[in-house]
């Protein structure tokens, strides 16, 4: 792990080398006044080999834990997929708890993610109408990390006592207590040079496929079909019956993302910029630490429209297997699918089902709202949507907030509109 810091803010205490470098490279977007940075080797942690039947002799690197309380003025970076990448989505749903509206319940084994290069910049203010834009980086914590937020970590969640996050780095330095920073962070693609948070011997065996196949996000679980006689549909001649009950999943998304200037829910009730809920950046405690949680919600590759909460659905990857009882689904089944049209295995229009008395059936066969973004599979991918793959992705990769649900600003880092 590196840790970069302004030269004015760092205090080197015990490291084994500091090196002067240069700013990091950007895009000229979100130039930075600062020149001058120090790179901290953070050395190495407790051994992430494995030599079990899943992982084989296949390791990542070291990982330090930060320390439980890193101190007054600091942050405690940590990471959670929520209480859903914990215990799934239940269906029935209990109470109020989200559901998938088609009647699956879905369950994970892992949900694996690497992270890196959180940062803390200044002037989270600096333009109202567009968060992308800051100053200058003043913390900058590199990995990268490789993450299951299945497994949960050590720290109660923001999102409530049931909620497990993990924890990842924590950065001390001369920060003001009273400004606010810039939070932001990445996912970027599965890579060997990534230190083991909390990755067990199977979870390793994924993450290989995952380095592998350059993804860097990886759900592995299963759907289960729980629905019954309470669903409905327009179309009554569809047989659904000819849908899998049971279908795993290992769903890999092919997306770096960087999210930046994220909003903040812990700041409330601080009065947010118009059009935003919350205001933006961390704010150092004098007297303590403060957390920033990087917070990925799971639900986003099932959304049925780009529009953020949308309803999430399974079918359509159900109906790519039918025919048998039990199936194993990826997103390659999904390349080639309209997904103004989404049609099952058999190349026949799925129709809208609905198990959800708060979900009415839609007519028609099921259709994604794109809503702007143009679909069209003679186009190259930064400029439409070619297939369902490429819509389930992009939703993806707006799954990235902070403190539970604090939007951020989102630079695609692969090709996508």
């Amino acid at each position: 792990m590196k840790v970069i810091m302004t030269s004015r803010a760092l205090t080197c205490l015990g490291f084994a080398a500091c090196v002067l470098a240069a700013c990091a490279v950007d895009d000229g977007t979100n130039p930075s006044p600062i020149d001058n940075r120090v790179y901290v080797d953070a050395g190495k942690g407790r051994d992430s080999g494995s030599d079990d039947a899943d992982g084989g002799s296949f390791a990542l690197q070291p990982f330090t834990p930060p320390p439980a309380d890193p101190g007054a003025k600091s942050v405690l970076f940590s990471a959670s997929g929520e209480v859903l990448a914990l215990g799934g989505y239940g269906f029935p749903p209990a109470g109020d708890a989200p559901a998938f509206v088609d009647g699956w319940e879905v369950q994970f084994t892992r949900v694996l993610v690497t992270l890196d290069r959180l940062t803390l910049s200044e002037n989270p203010d600096k333009v109202p109408s567009d968060p992308s834009k800051t100053d200058g980086v003043v913390v900058e914590v590199d990995g990268p990390f490789a993450v299951d937020l299945h497994a949960g970590g050590s720290l109660v969640g923001k999102g409530g006592t049931d909620e497990r996050a993990v924890p990842i780095a924590s950065a001390s330095a001369d920060l003001d207590p009273t400004k606010r920073y810039a939070f932001g962070f990445a996912t970027v693609v599965a890579s060997s040079s990534a230190r083991n948070v909390n990755l067990d011997g199977a979870a390793l065996g994924d993450y290989q496929e995952m380095i592998a196949k350059g993804y860097a996000v990886y759900y592995v679980g299963t759907a289960t079909f729980r629905g019954g006689s309470d669903c409905s549909t327009k179309d009554a001649s569809y047989d659904f019956g000819k849908l899998p009950k049971t279908v795993h999943f290992k769903l890999g998304f092919k997306s770096p993302t960087t999210y930046l200037n994220c909003q903040n829910p812990d700041a409330d009730p601080a009065k947010p910029f118009e059009g935003e809920e919350h205001q933006r950046g961390i704010q150092v405690d004098a007297t303590r630490f403060v957390v920033a949680q990087v917070t990925i919600h799971t639900d986003h590759p099932f959304w049925e429209s780009v529009v953020h909460d949308s309803p999430a659905h399974f079918d359509q990857f159900a109906a790519r297997k039918l025919g048998s009882a039990e199936a194993t689904v990826t997103m390659e089944d999904v390349i080639g699918v309209d997904p103004t049209h989404i049609t099952g295995g058999d190349g026949v229009g799925l129709p809208w089902r609905s198990c959800l008395p708060t979900y009415p059936a839609k007519s028609g066969t099921m259709s994604f709202d794109s809503q702007s973004i143009p679909v069209d599979p003679s186009k190259p991918p930064n400029l439409a949507f070619r297939d369902l793959a490429d819509f389930v992705t992009y939703d993806q990769s707006t799954q990235g907030h902070l403190n539970s649900d604090g939007l951020c600003a989102i630079r695609h880092d692969y090709p996508s509109p």
